[in-house]
Order: C-alpha cells, then structure tokens, then sequence
C-alpha cells in the first residue's frame, strides 16, 4: 500500500519507516530538515520536505502522495516546564492533525493513524492500571493542561474523520533514540525516588512501538489502543533496577516538597500518582506483542547498547 508518514525521522519513525518500506509498502515520509531527506530516501521512501503547520504544503504533499493510509507521528521533549517545552507538538497535534485529516479526506486515504501517549495523562484515581475506556485525567496538573487538551483533540477527532481512524497511546518510550539522556541522569542520581515512588509506569521499547504502528498500517478497528508492554510497575521498583543495569549506584531518595522545589508539580506527580495502562486490545485487534513483554529485560538491553556506544 502507499503509506503517507508525517514526522518520519522523529523517534518512532526513524524505526517506522525502514520496517514498512522492507513489508513492501509504498513510502513516503515528511522531514523539515533537507539532511534527513536524504536519509529517507537511502533507506528507500520518498522523502517530502514540509512544514507541517504549512496547510497548503501539507494538502499538496498529501495529494501528490495519494496514500492509502497516514500516519502522524509527534516528538516528546521535557517534563520541567512541559506545556512550554511541548508547545510546537502541542500545535502540531492540532492544527497539524487538522490539515492531514483534511488532506487525507480529499485525497480519499481510508486509514489514519495517529499518536497519543499514556502515563500523566491517565485519572490519577482508582486501580492501578486503565483501559481505553478509562477517562483521561479530568484534572490534570496546571502545567500539562494545553497539552492534555491537543491530545484531547487527537483522540476525539481522528476516530470519526476518516473510514478507518486510529489513535495510538504509546507508554513511555525508552530505548536507542528515544529517551538516551534518561541514562545520564539516572548514572548521575539526579533522578531521585520521590516519596515513596508509588507512582505506576508503562513502558513501550520503542522498536516496539515502531512494530505496533507498522501493525496498525492494515489491522484494528477505528478506535484508540494503549500501546504499552505488559508489565506496569511503580517508579520504586524500575527506577533502581535501571540504575541496577546501568552499574550505578541506587537513586537518592527525596521528599516531594523538595520534588516539587527542584522538579515541578509533574515530576512529584509521575513519581507518586500516575497509573499505568493494559494491552490487551492493542494484542487481540492489531495481532501486536512487545519483544520486550517487561521492561526488565528491555532495561538490560537499553544499557548494554548504550554502554557498549560509550566506549566505541
């Protein structure tokens, strides 16, 4: 099929990109930057340079493209002052999103698949874990509300917009290209376990991700799909296992009037109060299992590479 993959060098389609291009579709993948066109196109896609705020850039390339199925692709950035640091993501989930469903409604794509993220935003009451059909955090901390309403957005617009919209919710996403400066601060200590770390992760390897976008291009009904390994965990356990891995020594711990001092209100909050997600449904509607079913054994490989990339 001809698959249309805006944001195709950002952290999921970096790995996106070359697994779609090798099952034989037909790819094309947006960039800004003239230098990683040309890494698009060795890796075997046909590279489009556009500004995806551009509205008229964006029908073009669309039209020319003719695509079966799009995909929109996001960049993760800072917790420290996220709706700043998210802002350009933010917009682009908006009215970028926006100019790709109108695009993909003219040029007659049946298939629009979308990301989202699960972890801050899931409601910080009741079990442990969320469904789908669990709200989103009907209060979310005063710093992510912007960019808890673009996701809001994504999730309410894609599903309807065109015959077959999907909105995938990655977990954190870790691993070679995704979070590396996560390593850093993790051997350094400066990522304490605050309170407690009663606070509840899912994790998604980001090849991992990559395979359950690739899966989404022909599999799943319209709907949104936590995309997240199957092993939630509270921050006091994977947080010093990470460390554990990496030969450092145990994170410090810190109370959270100093969390929030040092951090911001989010931190404390992934650190104390976010709860994980579940996977069946990515599992049973798009055929998708994680290669790396816990984080456990996707830490301990994160950290051989990125060990092993330190003494090269």
């Amino acid at each position: 099929m001809r698959v249309f993959v805006a944001g195709a060098t950002g952290v999921i389609g970096q790995y996106l990109v070359p697994a779609l291009v090798a099952a034989g579709h037909e790819v094309t993948g947006t960039t800004r930057a003239t230098a990683k066109a040309a890494a698009l196109q060795a890796g075997g896609a046909t590279p489009v340079i556009v500004d995806g705020l551009d509205r008229r850039a964006v029908l073009d390339a669309v039209k020319a493209a003719q695509p079966d199925v799009m995909t929109a692709l996001a960049s993760m950035s800072s917790f420290r002052n996220f709706d700043k640091e998210f802002a350009v993501t933010n917009e682009l989930r908006v009215k970028g999103t926006d100019y790709l469903l109108e695009a993909a409604r003219e040029a007659g794509t049946r298939r629009f698949i979308a990301q989202s993220f699960v972890g801050w935003n899931n409601a910080r009451t009741g079990g442990p874990v969320k469904t789908e059909q669990d709200l989103l955090d009907p209060d979310p901390v005063p710093s992510t509300r912007q960019s808890m309403a673009a996701i809001k957005h994504v999730e309410e617009a894609v599903p309807g917009a065109v015959p077959e919209g999907l909105v995938l919710r990655y977990g954190f996403l870790y691993g070679h290209g995704a979070s590396d400066n996560m390593l850093d601060v993790v051997r350094k200590r400066q990522m304490p376990v605050i309170d407690g770390g009663t606070g509840i992760w899912s994790f998604c390897e980001v090849t991992d991700g990559a395979a359950a976008t690739a899966a989404a291009v022909t599999r799943g009904a319209p709907g949104i799909y936590n995309i997240v390994d199957d092993d939630p965990a509270p921050v006091r356990e994977w947080l010093p296992y990470l460390a554990e891995c990496l030969g450092a020594k145990a994170p410090m711990r810190a109370p959270a009037w100093l969390g929030r001092l040092l951090a911001g209100q989010l931190v404390v909050s992934l650190m104390t109060q976010v709860r994980g997600s579940v996977n069946e449904k990515a599992k049973r509607e798009l055929g998708w299992a994680p290669r790396y079913a816990s984080w456990r054994d996707g830490f301990r490989d994160w950290a051989k590479t990125a060990g092993q990339a330190r003494a090269a």
